[in-house]
């Protein structure tokens, strides 16, 4: 029997899954251009993953123990897909662009945005799956 840490395929479905994801987001970004200096593509990435993520996690957790099919779910589309969708690095970094090119208040504004948009896309999601599993 190999090892859990030696078998490929988990890796492979967060890999399908990140490469799914990140080619998403690239579309987003493409289509939803910046609103005066504001990242609206990656706030918009990062609250619809939260949601999705949120919603995914709740799912999983109603339908009992792990079993592999429901590992594989949440290897490939929570780490994989919501991974490659969301950036909270390219968050962090326009808040560093927008904060040293002197736009502190729009910068402030898109963390503040980012945060609660965020969270409150997480609550969405959980209360979409525990409202469908009654």
């Amino acid at each position: 029997m190999r090892a859990p840490h030696r078998d490929p395929r988990p890796v492979a479905l967060v890999a399908v899954g990140g490469a799914a994801g990140t080619l998403v987001r690239w579309a987003v970004s493409a289509a939803v251009p910046a609103l005066d200096g504001f990242p609206a593509a990656t706030l918009t990435v990062n609250v619809v993953g939260s949601f999705l993520l949120g919603w995914l996690l709740e799912h999983l957790v109603r339908r009992g123990p792990e079993t592999p099919t429901a590992l594989r779910w949440r290897l490939g589309l929570g780490t994989g897909f919501c991974g490659g969708l969301t950036t909270w690095s390219s968050f962090a970094v326009e808040v560093d662009r927008l904060t040293s090119t002197g736009s502190a208040g729009t910068a402030a504004g898109y963390v503040l945005a980012s945060l609660a948009a965020g969270l409150l896309a997480v609550v969405a999601g959980v209360a979409l799956a525990g409202r469908r599993a009654r």
